[in-house]
């Protein structure tokens, strides 16, 4: 093969050959810019992964509707809600004095103590429902209301935070209202609530006496306080705020209710109130007392006098008293006046044949929705009852239940009232009511 031919075919091997049609218009990358964009592309995705990964974290949850932790306005809120734990606040909490200051340590005493704690627990779920109605009662009560509106406001809030309505069969006596709703206006001083289609209206001119009850499985608190929009009045209600402290301050086991009655006395009538350019003195109203409570029962059996006296009786350990005290402008001595609203069954209720078949009928109700709690006429329009009066009156002339009509000083007299319960406790004494109103 000649030199020229070989260098021919040698060129025609060196010539380039066109691209294939399918890799036309495509430029190959070269091997390492491959790798490059490969890690470029995981970089990216790692990244990606990374920050995906931090939003995930960043993201936060939705937030639960959780359980309510304070008091709607007005009070609606269960109770039991804003104490998940189902136990609830203490009383103030006082240490016995004198030869009783060893049951504080005592370990008898403090296990009689724990055998009790469904009872004081009732209680003080009672008392806490007290204490929130009313202090919503004493920031939202106004001259201008009526006192039907008044007292079904407070009746209200007192059914919604217990649970228990009273409407059905039974539901009354299981919790809610311990007894009527009281206001007692002026010269009055206790047991008027409304009855249907009552027209009176607080003015700013009235001093009120609100006095309700609150029950737990029959566990009545009774507490009460005075209202008046004046301050010439200030004196009055500073007086027998005093007076009832003292009565707390001296109760205990084993002391006497003469003792209680004197110091009582001593401190309210140390007061003075000046009404109309007139002075006051301020009288302890003789003839009302404090009282135990029993289970189901608001008048136990003991009194206690709020003013001096002979009465020896002592105050006894696991026993549960209402201290009241009232005092007044006028006489110092009450009497029934006015139309009669509160009832309650005796517990000591004879089995008499009834012949009213209204009677009949209506002792049924009484027994099966408020057993021997209080109640009045609102209470059994409530339920439907009608037309019921003849045979109310039948029960009240055969001594099965129990009238309690209005007590009044004389007219033209302003009448004052706070109170509290107390549970003599094995260990301390425990003013379940107090709170910081009272």
């Amino acid at each position: 093969m000649s030199a020229q031919s070989v260098d021919a075919s040698e060129l025609e091997k060196l010539t380039i050959q066109p691209k294939p049609p399918h890799l036309e218009g495509s430029t190959a990358a070269p091997k390492n810019g491959e790798d490059d964009e490969s890690e470029n592309e995981k970089e990216d995705e790692g990244e990606g992964e990374v920050t995906a990964a931090k939003k995930k974290r960043k993201r936060k949850p939705k937030k639960k509707r959780g359980a309510a932790t304070s008091q709607t306005s007005p009070p609606r809120t269960l109770i039991s809600n804003l104490f998940p734990s189902g136990q609830y606040p203490e009383g103030e909490i006082v240490e016995y004095r004198n030869d009783n200051s060893y049951r504080t340590t005592s370990e008898e005493k403090r296990h009689l103590d724990r055998l009790k704690g469904d009872y004081l627990n009732d209680y003080r779920k009672g008392a806490e429902i007290h204490r929130q109605v009313r202090q919503w009662a004493q920031k939202n009560i106004h001259p201008g209301q009526s006192l039907t509106e008044i007292a079904e406001g407070i009746e209200d809030g007192v059914r919604a935070l217990s649970g228990h309505q009273g409407l059905e069969e039974g539901d009354n006596i299981k919790g809610g209202m311990g007894f009527p709703t009281g206001l007692s206006i002026n010269n009055c001083a206790a047991h008027y609530t409304p009855n249907a289609g009552n027209k009176w209206y607080l003015k700013k001119e009235d001093v009120m006496k609100v006095d309700f009850g609150v029950h737990i499985n029959g566990w009545i608190v009774d507490s009460a306080f005075t209202l008046a929009f004046d301050p010439v009045y200030d004196n009055l209600l500073a007086s027998v705020k005093d007076a009832t402290n003292t009565g707390v301050r001296e109760a205990g086991i084993d002391v006497r209710m003469s003792d209680i009655g004197a110091a009582i006395q001593e401190v309210m009538e140390s007061y003075e109130v000046e009404i109309g350019g007139t002075t006051y003195p301020v009288k302890a109203i003789r003839n009302l007392n404090g009282h135990t409570i029993n289970r189901y029962s608001i008048h136990g059996g003991k009194s206690v006098p709020i003013v001096k006296g002979g009465d020896q009786t002592k105050m006894e350990e696991g026993e549960t008293f209402a201290i009241e005290t009232f005092g007044s402008t006028g006489k110092g001595f009450v009497r029934d006046d006015m139309e009669t609203s509160h009832y309650a069954k005796r517990i000591d209720a004879p089995t008499t044949s009834l012949r009213l078949s209204s009677a009949k009928s209506l002792l049924s109700v009484i027994t099966k929705n408020f057993g021997t709690l209080p109640f009045c006429r609102r209470y059994l329009d409530r339920l439907g009852q009608e037309k019921y009066l003849l045979g109310l009156n039948n029960l009240v002339t055969s001594g099965i239940v129990e009238a309690y009509p209005p007590l009044c000083d004389i007219k033209g007299s302003y009448t004052a009232q706070f109170e509290h319960t107390i549970l003599l406790r094995p260990t301390v004494k425990e003013v379940i009511s107090r709170g910081d109103d009272y």
